[in-house]
């Protein structure tokens, strides 16, 4: 994919998951990488597992409580002189019932998801705009089309993210930005042994629904042609993504099949 090469990409959650092959992928690919999330070890660690480590840019912060992303921004910027795609990517899930899950781990999931996603973008969106060019990839979920049992306020937030975006993208064609909102399913990543239970904790286990996912480098695969074809969405996952179109077409259906799938 030539649309990578000698690109400068900003990758946030790239200490694993899905940033960390996003990273990988496009640095065999000869993009230069800017490498952001909470845990500086774990992104050294990917940094230097990377092809041409030395060009890329380790740049920690976290996104519930980062006050200076506009010197964040500089900095990423400064790296090369121009970021052509940021992966906004950093996110938390759930797995607790809406009736007992404290308004604070609330607040918490939409402030990570929602909040500080649009608080970054919104902060390179004046380069991008300076440059007549960039592309916003969004990592929302399949949880973002449809509420799902322990997800309340996860799939909140990534509801929230379909609506900003959406939106956005209309804005911003004129200074030819694209924006595309990346869906997936079930994948095998470690997301849910760090989603927040009702209380705030970790919920500690890696889900079935996960170990038995779509590999993350194939997930990766599409997600990244995705972007070179420049669509506003892909959907990404095995079986569990028509459920997608079933709840458009045949919504008494959805709502059958739906309440006996596996939270887990």
């Amino acid at each position: 994919m030539k649309t990578f090469t000698a690109k400068t990409a900003w990758v946030t959650g790239a200490s694993s998951g899905i940033g960390e092959e996003i990273c990988k992928q496009l640095a065999q690919q000869g993009s230069i990488l800017i490498l952001s999330g909470r845990n500086i070890d774990r992104l050294n660690s990917v940094r230097n597992s990377l092809p041409n480590s030395s060009q890329h840019l380790v740049l920690p912060f976290d996104l519930e409580t980062e006050n200076s992303i506009d010197t964040l921004v500089q900095k990423a910027i400064s790296h090369t002189g121009k970021i052509d795609f940021l992966f906004n990517n950093g996110g938390v899930s759930q797995r607790s019932e809406a009736h007992e899950t404290t308004i604070e781990v609330v607040r918490k999931i939409m402030e990570i998801n929602f909040f500080a996603n649009i608080k970054l973008s919104q902060a390179i969106l004046p380069h991008f705009q300076a440059n007549k060019s960039g592309h916003l990839i969004i990592t929302s979920s399949i949880a973002g089309k449809f509420g799902f049992y322990l997800r309340s306020s996860y799939s909140a937030s990534k509801h929230a993210l379909h609506g900003y975006y959406e939106s956005l993208a209309l804005e911003e064609a004129k200074n030819n930005i694209f924006i595309t909102l990346a869906i997936p399913g079930k994948i095998n990543t470690p997301i849910s042994m760090s989603a927040l239970t009702k209380t705030g904790k970790s919920h500690g286990e890696m889900d079935h629904n996960q170990e038995t996912g779509m590999s993350v480098s194939i997930c990766v695969q599409k997600l990244l042609i995705a972007v070179e074809q420049r669509k506003r969405e892909i959907l990404i996952g095995n079986k569990e993504i028509k459920a997608v179109w079933l709840k458009r077409f045949f919504p008494a259906l959805f709502w059958k099949i739906i309440k006996n799938q596996s939270p887990t």
